[in-house]
């Protein structure tokens, strides 16, 4: 016969292991539900994003499907994606139909464990899917704004029926859940937003080409007609007109440059995959003739015809020469400019590039960096090869970016300066700011031509908000006592860099 003080002990011990056990299971399900957070609120595509709410859900709640239902305000429906065959279709329901409809009405919880006996379950969908319901897990999507965006539910629980575990659970699963629907939402506005823009400046710049080239041939013709009469009034008006002509038709060129590059890529994919379609029927043994490649030849000359992309020239560059080019133009342009404008480039500089393409990046970055200075301040732009690489600095001693703008310079048609005190002046004057589409072009350059542009600025704090305005002279900042002042309080470096021919991809 057991000893009773010896039996009290080991049955106490026994059910500290079974709490142990409960709760090194529950600590593994958290864990895996931050990762499913983590996998969640990176994925913005809604397909994708919808796939993995599912296969997440399922795994972390032992469930046979789950189904997450967004709000649609415009059409007050519920709506999904779900699995019919090998396809998706998207399911939409009265917003308060169906145990999902109720839970978003009410915006609580709900478990049903025997599907086909609550009054709440909407059989519909069901019949639509193809699949047969038992019992349901549903929980609310509420947003950080307290709102109601739609619900999310497990069906079908391998083992038993759905617990209060369950619902902490999936009540856990469904913030991260509402947080990446939040982000996915976001990111198709902002997609359809710069589509729009897209299309928008694609066909400013298309119908802007007539009307400049003959505004600029009437200008040509008043020009010579008053020169002959020695009419100087009119013609001084003139050269006013064309000058900002010209002006509108280099921001055409720059605009083409940048919507050219990314049709570029849309047609180069396209092409790679009709080329892959050939390349497949040729690999099984069906041979491409007649009038079927005489077929694949003109869309693939269509495509090219549509696109207009002129083909990249890569040529073996002097880079010393390029950027002396650059600075003798910059100098002659910007005029009575009172600007230091210093060299360091090393020698024997050569990289295989497009000239044409860095003759446009250097003499955008010199401007800018011309149009950012002072007079009376300082310009450097260097050259040198280091870490198997040739870097192109230039760096401007003038006010610097502030740190907000630093984070929108290169998304293009962007200038810095406040909107209340922007004004459009001729190139390279100080502050003549323009369009902000020279960044944008050289970041779609680098993009395609497999060179990295980066920058780093230091806002001058005597002007420290784009509301502020610098003199535009040294001698006249009340701040400063000495040019030196001004040169150590601000400015800016972008940096081109070329890597070496081994990581260069054309």
């Amino acid at each position: 016969m057991p000893d009773f003080h010896e039996e009290v002990p080991r049955r106490a011990v026994s059910g500290r292991r079974d709490e142990d056990r409960v709760l090194r299971d529950r600590l593994r399900r958290y864990k895996k539900a931050f990762h499913v957070g983590q996998v969640l609120t990176s994925e913005m595509n809604r397909d994708a994003l919808f796939d993995v709410i599912i296969h997440q859900s399922n795994e972390i709640m032992g469930a046979e499907r789950s189904t997450v239902f967004v709000y649609d305000e415009r059409d007050n429906e519920l709506w999904s994606l779900v699995a019919i065959g090998m396809k998706k279709k998207e399911i939409r329901i009265p917003s308060d139909y169906g145990v999902a409809g109720w839970v978003f009405k009410h915006r609580m919880p709900v478990t049903v464990n025997n599907a086909y006996k609550d009054s709440r379950f909407y059989a519909e969908v069901d019949k639509k899917s193809g699949f047969k319901t038992k019992n349901i897990l549903c929980v609310p999507l509420i947003n950080f704004d307290n709102q109601c965006i739609g619900a999310l539910q497990s069906l079908n629980k391998a083992e038993g029926d759905f617990t209060e575990e369950d619902g902490e659970m999936l009540a856990y699963v469904s913030n991260y859940v509402t947080i990446a629907l939040e982000n996915m939402k976001v990111y198709e506005e902002l997609k359809s937003l710069n589509k729009a823009r897209e299309r928008a400046i694609h066909h400013l710049s298309h119908e802007l080409k007539t009307p400049l080239a003959l505004i600029l041939a009437v200008f040509d013709w008043l020009a010579k007609e008053s020169q002959k009469s020695g009419d100087t009034k009119s013609l001084k008006r003139i050269y006013r007109g064309q000058r900002n002509v010209n002006r509108l038709r280099s921001l055409q060129d720059k605009i083409d440059d940048i919507l050219n590059s990314r049709f570029y890529e849309e047609k180069e994919k396209t092409i790679r995959i009709i080329q892959s379609a050939a390349d497949f029927v040729e690999e099984h043994g069906e041979q491409i003739s007649g009038p079927y490649a005489e077929a694949l030849s003109q869309i693939q000359e269509r495509i090219k015809s549509v696109y207009c992309v002129p083909d990249t020239v890569i040529e073996q560059l002097d880079l010393g020469q390029l950027l002396e080019s650059s600075i003798d133009e910059a100098v002659s342009l910007m005029g009575a400019r009172d600007l230091e404008i210093t060299k360091g480039i090393g020698q024997d500089l050569v990289v295989a590039s497009d000239g044409n393409v860095l003759k446009k990046v250097f003499g955008g970055l010199l401007r800018n960096a011309i149009e950012n200075t002072p007079d009376g301040g300082k310009i450097n732009i260097g050259a040198q090869e280091k870490d198997d690489a040739i870097c192109v600095d230039f760096r401007d001693y003038g006010i610097g970016i502030t740190p907000q703008n630093q984070k929108l310079i290169f998304g293009g048609f962007f200038h810095t300066q406040d909107t209340m005190i922007y004004s459009s002046r001729k190139p390279y004057e100080f502050g003549a700011g323009g369009s902000g589409s020279d960044l944008l072009r050289t970041r779609i350059f680098s993009e395609r031509h497999r060179f990295s542009v980066t920058f780093s600025s230091t806002r001058c704090p005597f002007v420290p908000e784009d509301k502020n305005e610098c003199p535009g002279v040294i001698s006249l900042c009340p701040f400063v006592s000495a040019k030196s002042d001004c040169l150590s309080s601000g400015g800016s470096i972008f940096s081109v860099r070329f890597p070496k021919e081994s990581e260069r991809i054309f």
